[in-house]
């Protein structure tokens, strides 16, 4: 009898924690954050440390930021024992919480997806403007996998989906029998779980999805350059509209590294009778500072952690309807100037430009472009200290020194 597989995630559910970036021993973020979830042994042999950006409930299994898998001993024993030459298990350190913890690091992958068999399968295209990912896949459902190609794996990765991690009947069959929390399992082999009617919805969702994602890309287009070195790479999951996190790139007047988000305005899973522009909104972070790999720069994590926030508190959003807003978020790995002495750091969102569209309209509705300005620690203190009306009084402060939406890992205060 053929092996049966499945793809395990992790529950995402409010009262949980939210572990962050991984970390170094020094609290810097790692260089490449991606390389637990590539079906490779780990180049990063020293201390990991975990940050945690969202307190709650810890889960024997849960996954960090950027789809690191992380396990607590009773689980890292369960893979110890049943799959040894599958998996690496890397300790970490989790803030204050008691452990141990380990990443989960699956060290094999195989071309494998049988896209004929999955539900819904979607490739990059030329109208994305990334050269080197046209004809790979940018999203399937359903996914299921030619098991006479994985040999006796336990524990691996698709090569063509690697953000996937799978797992043998036995293994999850021994974490159901332990009672893991926090894991989820989702059959890959086997008839496909979609009938006719489920299908053509889901044709539906990717064809409205599609519409919206090449609006957009003709505004960022018309933004800068999106040169191929400027590349973002998405997340799959989390509270966007869409279930997938995405950011754009681009070199926008006079040099200045323009980032956006890309899926804010996705439509809805869950309306196909109509396009939606999902939340109705897109961040937008400029700096005139030069950043390195974009990717990995303050600017972009800044950029994902307001979003994240925006996406997961509706009141939020109402607050951004009615005008702007200060908000604070984690300021691990930020620039020490901007970080206050609680380790924070704080943002103005909708502060208005000339530069940059205020607006633009994609078949689903109109979007608002709301500009990200990170604030000095002496400005998040005195709008502290001001309370109602205070943020625009600092607008006000920011024209008439010549300050604008751009943000800077230093400058003067406008205000003392």
């Amino acid at each position: 009898m053929a092996t049966k597989y499945f793809d395990l995630s992790d529950h995402v559910a409010e009262g949980f924690w939210c572990l962050g970036h991984p970390l170094d021993d020094q609290r810097r973020e790692l260089d490449d954050p991606w390389q637990f979830s590539v079906g490779e042994p780990a180049h990063f042999k020293g201390q990991i440390k975990l940050p945690l950006d969202l307190e709650g409930e810890s889960r024997d299994y849960s996954h960090a930021a950027f789809g690191t898998p992380v396990v607590n001993a009773k689980l890292a024993a369960l893979f110890q024992e049943l799959a040894p030459h599958d998996v690496e298990l890397i300790p970490v350190e989790v803030d204050d919480r008691a452990g141990p913890y380990f990443i989960l690091n699956a060290l094999r992958k195989f071309t494998c997806i049988d896209t004929e068999a999955s539900a819904e399968v979607d490739y990059w295209s030329e109208e994305d403007g990334i050269p080197e990912k046209v004809g790979k896949l940018f999203s399937i459902s359903d996914m299921r996998i030619d098991p006479s190609k994985v040999g006796d794996a336990k524990v691996f990765r698709p090569s063509e989906w690697r953000v996937a991690l799978i797992v043998s009947e036995d293994i999850k069959s021994a974490m159901e029998r332990a009672g893991v929390t926090g894991a989820v399992f989702e059959p890959v082999t086997g008839p496909t779980t979609f009938d006719p009617v489920r299908r053509a919805e889901t044709k539906k969702r990717g064809d409205l999805w599609d519409q919206a994602r090449i609006a957009r890309h003709s505004v960022w287009r018309g933004l800068g350059d999106m040169a191929d070195d400027l590349y973002i790479p998405p997340v799959v999951g989390g509270p966007w509209p869409g279930k997938r996190q995405g950011w754009k790139a681009m070199r926008h007047a006079e040099g200045r590294m323009l980032i956006v988000t890309d899926g804010l305005s996705d439509p809805f899973n869950d309306i196909l009778d109509r396009p939606t522009a999902g939340f109705g909104l897109e961040l937008a972070i400029e700096t005139p500072e030069p950043l390195g790999e974009v990717w990995k720069s303050w600017p972009a994590h800044l950029l994902e952690r307001v979003a994240y926030e925006v996406a997961e508190f509706e009141k939020l959003r109402v607050s951004l309807a009615n005008g702007t807003l200060s908000m604070e978020v984690d300021g691990v790995g930020m620039p020490e100037t901007l970080v206050t002495p609680e380790g924070r750091v704080a943002v103005l969102i909708g502060m208005e430009t000339d530069s940059l569209p205020s607006r633009f309209t994609l078949p689903g509705g109109e979007v608002r472009l709301l500009t990200v300005k990170v604030l000095m620690p002496a400005e998040l203190n005195w709008l502290l200290r001001q309370g109602k009306g205070a943020a625009a009084e600092l607008i006000r402060r920011f024209k008439a020194a010549g300050e604008t939406h751009f943000s800077r890992s230093w400058r003067q205060p406008v205000v003392s």
